[in-house]
């Protein structure tokens, strides 16, 4: 398939990486997970992962309806921590060499996040899992991705969802949906597309660090994005396309 285009990545999985339609964690889901990750750093490839909570819990969700946004957000941040074991567990029944991170100090559980301790574990070939997001609440998960790339020296983000790139419209609710190939950071911030939040595209633009986005659930595609090919939406500094309506 050949050798792989990047170094070292940073992977965004949101909380439907771990989950189908039976379980919260369904084990044959994070297994087929695990085995993409472990395909990739076959490569030689750096790998780190950023994991979302939106299965169990999310402090945006209408489940935390009422409750006070800061109490809702450690709730998922909480559940990050749940997704990252499950994962690291996954990992090393395929003797992957794994460790958790997390923003909120559990020593009991896991390391506390500390960047150059993470770089040398990269450096080591082990996957490094962060979870609890930055620690903080009203931020999202798409942005601790974003910052802990940044952290880390990550040459790209990807992030495996659902769909098979970033529409114009959703493509479950609309048939006519247009798929984008590339975009650049502004048009996607201009559209208000919803597929990653616009804190964390916003940083990414700042240091022009790409994002690639794709379908996590297609057997073999995160070893294809890594291999350079076209597959899904990427969102790198490419020139704006010139808007003609302000010429008119």
């Amino acid at each position: 398939m050949g050798e792989a285009k990047y170094g070292r990545v940073l992977l965004k999985l949101g909380g439907e990486a771990f989950s189908d339609a039976d379980s919260t964690i369904s084990p044959a889901v994070v297994s087929s997970v695990a085995a993409q990750l472990a395909a990739v750093v076959e490569l030689g490839v750096q790998l780190a992962v950023v994991v979302g909570g939106g299965n169990i819990f999310r402090g945006t969700s209408p489940q935390a309806g009422g409750m006070d946004r800061s109490s809702a957000d450690h709730m998922g941040m909480l559940a990050t921590v749940i997704n990252a074991l499950a994962l690291q567990d996954a990992c090393e029944k395929l003797d992957l060499q794994t460790r958790v991170q997390s923003a909120v100090s559990m020593q009991e559980l896991c390391e506390p996040y500390i960047r150059r301790r993470a770089v040398r574990h990269l450096e080591k070939g082990r996957l490094v899992i962060f979870a609890a997001g930055l620690g903080a609440p009203y931020f999202s998960t798409d942005t601790a991705a974003a910052q802990r790339a940044l952290e880390i020296g990550a040459e790209a983000i990807l992030k495996g969802t659902k769909v098979d790139g970033v529409y114009d419209r959703d493509p479950n609710l609309h048939a006519g949906a247009l798929r984008f190939d590339e975009l650049s950071y502004l048009e996607f911030l201009r559209r208000g597309l919803k597929v990653m939040d616009t804190t964390a595209i916003s940083l990414c633009m700042d240091h022009e660090l790409p994002v690639s986005i794709f379908n996590l659930f297609v057997e073999g595609n995160l070893r294809r994005v890594m291999c350079g090919e076209a597959i899904g939406t990427l969102v790198h500094s490419a020139p704006d396309k010139p808007d003609l309506e302000n010429f008119l």
